[in-house]
C-alpha cells in the first residue's frame, strides 16, 4: 500500500476532513478510511506502484430544497451540498493526457491536444472530461495530464446530480494540479454548466453545479449572469428532523426530451411578452393575459409558467422561514412546492408505468401526516423524492420506503459545509 496513504489515513488531518465532509463518529471515519483506501489500492493496481505525490479530490452531490425547475428561466432556488460525493485519487503527469478509471466503467483516455466539440460524444463521460479541459483552456486556465481512479457515492439517477459532482470534480483537479487552486466556486460552476450544455449536449441550468461547487445550503438567484449566492444556515438534525431522499426507481435515460421541454415551454410563454425567460415577465401581466397566451402556446406551457412564478416567490418565503427558525412554515412551503410540481409543472411522471415518484410522495404524505414534508426532488419524471422526517420516526420511515422500493432506497443526508475540496495526503 502507498506509504503516503498509510501515514495519512491514521492522521488527525484525515480524521478532521472526514468529520467536516461526512459527519462525526468513529463508524463514519472507519467507513471513509476503507473507501479512500480502496481508491488508492485501485490506483496502484491500475497504474502500478512507486508513484510520486498522490492527492485526493472530492466534489459533493446536491439536494434541491426549493425552486423546482426555476433556474433555467433565471429564477431563484434553495439548494445544499450533501455528504454523498465523488472522490478521486490523482497523480499529475507530463504527457498531456488524462486517464480516468471510474469504478464500474471502462477507463477513459483524453488527448489534450484535441479538445474540439464532437457531437458523437454527446451524452458520454468522455465528453464531460474533454469538455472541462476545453472550456478551462478557452477561459485562459492551464490544463495538463493526470491519472485518476474515481469512485462515487452519488448514485446515478438518484436526483443528487452525479453528473454535476463529476464535472465539478474534474474542474477541481485541473485547477488544483495546474492553477494553484485559484478558480472560485462560481467560476467552477459556470465551467461545469458550459461543459454540460456544449460538450455533453444537455440544456441544463446552473443550479446543480452551483450548489455542488459552493457547499453548505445556499439561496441562489439567477436573475443576472453573475448569480447571487447567499448562505442559509440550518441544521435540520439539531431541530429534530432528518432530510431524506428516496430513490423510487425509474430510468432517466430516455427522458432528455421531457426535461428539455420544460425550459422550452416556459420560454415560449416569455416570448409572448417579448422576453427571453420568465424571470423577465411581470407575474401580474402574465395573469392578465392567460387567455391570449394559452391560445398561442397551449395549456401546458401556461401551467408550467404558473408553477415558475409561484415557486420563484416561494423560495424567498422558504429562506425567511429557515432564518426565523419557523420550520412549520418552511415545511408548508416544501409541500406546496411539491404539489405545484405535480399539478402545474407536471414532472412527477412522464408516461404510463412511471408512477413510482407519485407512489413515494403519497406514501410519505400518509406516513408523515403533516409532520415534516415531502416533494418531488430534482428534475422529476423518474427517480427521487425528498422528505423531512421526525428523527423519532426515521427508522419506521426508512423501513416503509425500503419495503416498497427496495433495500438502500432511502438515504438520510447531511448538508455538507464545503463544496469541492483538494486533500493532499499530508499527515
Amino acid at each position: 500500500m502507498n506509504s503516503q496513504w498509510t501515514a495519512y489515513q491514521n492522521s488527525q488531518a484525515f480524521a478532521s476532513r472526514v468529520a467536516t465532509l461526512y459527519g462525526a463518529g468513529e463508524k463514519v471515519l472507519e467507513n471513509q478510511k476503507a473507501r479512500y483506501g480502496k481508491l488508492v489500492e485501485r490506483f496502484e493496481n491500475r497504474f502500478g506502484e512507486g508513484h510520486g505525490e498522490l492527492c485526493f479530490f472530492s466534489a459533493p452531490g446536491r439536494t434541491e430544497i426549493g425552486g423546482n425547475h426555476t433556474d433555467h428561466n433565471h429564477g431563484r432556488c434553495l439548494a445544499g451540498a450533501v455528504n454523498l460525493d465523488t472522490i478521486a485519487c490523482v497523480e499529475k503527469t507530463d504527457d498531456n493526457t488524462i486517464v480516468v478509471d471510474s469504478e464500474g466503467f471502462p477507463p477513459i483516455t483524453v488527448d489534450l491536444s484535441s479538445l474540439e466539440i464532437r457531437e458523437k460524444d454527446f451524452g458520454t463521460t468522455l465528453a464531460l472530461i474533454r469538455g472541462t479541459a476545453g472550456i478551462m483552456k478557452d477561459m485562459g486556465y492551464q490544463v495538463g495530464g493526470f491519472k485518476a481512479t474515481i469512485s462515487s457515492s452519488v448514485l446515478r439517477g438518484s436526483g443528487l446530480s452525479s453528473s454535476a459532482a463529476f464535472e465539478i470534480l474534474i474542474a477541481a483537479i485541473l485547477d488544483g494540479l495546474y492553477n494553484g487552486w485559484v478558480v472560485d466556486f462560481k467560476t467552477r460552476a459556470v465551467i461545469a454548466q458550459k461543459v454540460e450544455n456544449v460538450y455533453f449536449g444537455k440544456p441544463c441550468g446552473l443550479l446543480d453545479q452551483m450548489a455542488a461547487s459552493a457547499g453548505g445550503m445556499v439561496a441562489l438567484d439567477f436573475e443576472t449572469a453573475d448569480a447571487k449566492v447567499d448562505a442559509v444556515a440550518c441544521d435540520f438534525a439539531a431541530k429534530g428532523y432528518a432530510l431524506c431522499v428516496v430513490n423510487t426507481g425509474g430510468d432517466h435515460g430516455d427522458l432528455t426530451d421531457d426535461y428539455a421541454a420544460i425550459p422550452a415551454e416556459m420560454k415560449s410563454v416569455a416570448a409572448q411578452f417579448g422576453k427571453t425567460v420568465l424571470r423577465e415577465v411581470d407575474p401580474a401581466e402574465f395573469e392578465k393575459n392567460i387567455a391570449r397566451v394559452r391560445a398561442a402556446v397551449g395549456d401546458r406551457p401556461v401551467l408550467r409558467a404558473m408553477h415558475f412564478f409561484d415557486d420563484n416567490a416561494r423560495v424567498v418565503e422558504q429562506v425567511a422561514a429557515v432564518r426565523e427558525g419557523n420550520l412549520e412554515k418552511f415545511f408548508a412551503d416544501v409541500t406546496a412546492s411539491g404539489d405545484s410540481s405535480w399539478k402545474l409543472l407536471q414532472n412527477v411522471y412522464a408516461r404510463p408505468n412511471q408512477e413510482q415518484m407519485a407512489m413515494g410522495i403519497e406514501l410519505s404524505r400518509r406516513f408523515l401526516k403533516g409532520e415534516g414534508a415531502q416533494r418531488v426532488h430534482g428534475g422529476g419524471f423518474a427517480g427521487t423524492i425528498q422528505s423531512y422526517v421526525p428523527m423519532a420516526r426515521l427508522d419506521a420511515y426508512v423501513a416503509l420506503m425500503e419495503d416498497v422500493f427496495g433495500k438502500g432506497s432511502c438515504t438520510p443526508l447531511m448538508i455538507r459545509p464545503e463544496g469541492a475540496v483538494m486533500m493532499p495526503m499530508q499527515a
